[in-house]
């Protein structure tokens, strides 16, 4: 049996899920008898089945599961949370085949539902489409093993390497991508957790950091805000969105302002470690990723500390002669396309 094949389906049903399924990983399942996909399915939103479950009851012929073999990209879980263990359920349905493409790093898994099921009796196949499978559950993985959220750079810059003019008249963002590349990161936004800005590109843009040319979440807005410059009445502040503003300790400048809904307030030490302490304050809400858009102050602070996974870049088709400078990185590049006239490279931190 062609078991990549099926793995790879998986990883295109466990897309589907990818931005509604926090805190668990969006997995997807694909169960096939007599080589024929006799039931599909992937996570749902958090709270509600997982992939194995939706795939199972998605079969017409429930006696066919006895002869099948169930594929998933991740280790089917073996305690309870918010639904009973997966591993229990191909148990009781007596699926005698399982294919996984990766192990479950959470500790409450971390090989037991494989365990469970052989100790049932099943084949169990592991490590099919391995790299594939922990790439599609990066986020996950990072959560698990570096107590972080994964991270992603975000930028467009010109092809003289400018980032922004140093000057504008209005109070809104100069485009340097073309509105595919535009449309592109709003798709990423819904994908993301969180998305991060610091203090001048509010000022400057009065952005809303929300998915508007995509469908999907808007994702939690993180503001950093050393001294809490930003005007209360600045979009960011609409309380449509969770947002955490990240300061330094300054409580009674804080008591001053009047409190927005949906708003929380963190501090650090500015001092030392800015990046560290903010992935710190993130991981204590339980983020699970990071998409960091500027500006180029709150990038260089990222890749200074190392602390990044992923970076993407636009480089527009057009020059502006002076500005704001591109952050400086060495990188490995991962992969590189053309978006009409913009090029998108996409570096990885290895």
């Amino acid at each position: 049996m062609n078991h990549e094949k099926y793995i790879q389906r998986c990883l295109e049903l466990a897309k589907k899920g990818i931005g509604t399924t926090r805190p668990n990983p969006s997995v997807g399942a694909v169960i096939v008898c007599k080589n024929k996909i006799i039931g599909e399915g992937f996570t749902s939103p958090y709270g509600g089945p997982h992939a194995e479950v939706n795939a199972i009851n998605s079969v017409q012929n429930q006696d066919l599961l006895k002869e099948a073999t169930i594929y998933v990209t991740l280790e089917p879980c073996s305690h309870h949370g918010k639904t009973p263990p997966c591993a229990d359920l191909i148990i009781n349905k007596e699926i005698p085949n399982i294919v996984i493409g990766c192990v479950d790093t959470n500790s409450l898994v971390a090989g037991k539902g494989i365990e469970r099921l052989k100790k049932a009796g099943r084949n169990v196949t592991v490590g099919v489409c391995k790299e594939a499978c922990k790439e599609h559950h990066k986020r996950f993985f990072t959560v698990q093993s570096k107590k972080r959220p994964y991270v992603i750079l975000k930028w467009a810059e010109t092809k003289d390497g400018f980032i922004a003019p140093l000057t504008k008249e209005e109070q809104k963002p100069v485009w340097i991508s073309n509105q595919y590349s535009q449309q592109l990161v709003h798709k990423w936004r819904s994908e993301e957790h969180t998305i991060l800005v610091g203090t001048n590109t509010v000022i400057a843009d009065n952005p809303s950091l929300t998915v508007r040319s995509w469908s999907g979440n808007n994702p939690i807005r993180i503001v950093i805000d050393k001294t809490l410059r930003i005007s209360t009445e600045a979009t960011v502040f609409d309380g449509n969105i969770k947002t955490i503003i990240i300061t330094e300790k300054k409580e009674d400048k804080r008591e001053k302002r009047k409190e927005k809904q949906n708003v929380i307030y963190e501090t650090i030490d500015f001092s030392s470690q800015i990046a560290k302490q903010i992935c710190e304050v993130l991981h204590k809400h339980q983020i699970q990723s990071v998409i960091i858009e500027g500006g180029a102050q709150t990038l260089q602070t990222f890749i200074n500390e190392n602390l990044w996974d992923e970076a993407k870049v636009f480089i527009g088709d057009i020059n502006i002669k002076e500005g704001v400078k591109r952050p400086v990185f060495n990188a490995k590049l991962s992969s590189e396309e053309k978006i009409d006239n913009d090029i998108l490279r996409i570096y990885r931190n290895d």
